[in-house]
């Protein structure tokens, strides 16, 4: 019989997190107490608006996000743990490519995708994941947008993922996270940050009248404006913060 650290990776991915084995979510929890705190200290960050990000009914709900940091997947996850739910962010495949990183990710919860293709699988875990009722982190950049000068290219695909689970794709932006690492630091620094949860897309909310892939992108574009909305009012709000 396996061990609870040693089963393959798999199935840490098509498991719930709740019935993973005693001894993980010790583990699992311990690492969020101490992550939770660290970013804490370091980071001074709220969630603000947090009842947002609060299910409703049975199922999780996918969530997107500006991303800048690898800071704010710790504040989020972190948060959404402390709030007694269970969160599987969606990582980049490249990361597997590094056994330990592999090993650890797996066993938090992340689900691995195949970016730039079809990856059913993936949408599959995801959906079956949300029917369960954890959430699902999406940063939709893609990867970390260090400065408002990178090229952005939004990826789709999170409201398939919605689709198939039969939720609701939550927009939330963070503030600050970049001026934890400036471009071309390696140092974390101690530094003020904002998170800000909005307004819940729900398929229902799209015209009646469109068909059910026009609905999908309805709920992409509606999602993807939200999001930035409330990233600009923080940048607003925070002058010269990014």
């Amino acid at each position: 019989m396996s061990m609870p650290f040693t089963k393959p990776t798999e199935f840490y991915y098509d498991t719930a997190m709740r019935e993973y084995p005693v001894p993980l979510k010790v583990f699992y929890w311990a690492v969020i107490m101490i992550l939770y705190v660290f970013s804490k200290l370091m980071w001074r960050w709220k969630m603000e608006d947090a009842e947002k990000l609060l299910p409703r009914g049975e199922h999780g709900s996918v969530i997107i996000c500006n991303h800048t940091s690898m800071a704010e997947v710790i504040a989020i996850v972190t948060h959404v743990y402390v709030s007694g739910r269970r969160m599987r962010p969606i990582m980049k495949s490249e990361f597997n490519k590094n056994k330990i990183i592999e090993w650890f990710f797996g066993r938090v919860g992340a689900i691995p995708v195949n970016r730039g293709t079809a990856d059913m699988k993936a949408l599959r875990r995801a959906s079956k994941a949300l029917q369960r009722g954890e959430d699902i982190l999406i940063f939709p950049e893609g990867t970390r947008i260090r400065s408002d000068e990178q090229p952005v290219e939004v990826h789709g695909g999170f409201a398939i993922m919605a689709q198939m689970g039969k939720a609701d794709v939550i927009p939330m932006a963070v503030c600050g996270f970049r001026d934890i690492t400036p471009l071309g630091k390696k140092i974390m620094r101690p530094v003020k940050t904002w998170m800000r949860a909005g307004d819940r897309v729900s398929f229902d909310d799209a015209p009646a009248d469109i068909k059910r892939r026009a609905r999908t992108d309805w709920v992409e574009h509606e999602a993807i404006g939200r999001m930035y909305a409330i990233r600009d009012a923080l940048r607003d709000e925070h002058p010269g913060r990014r």
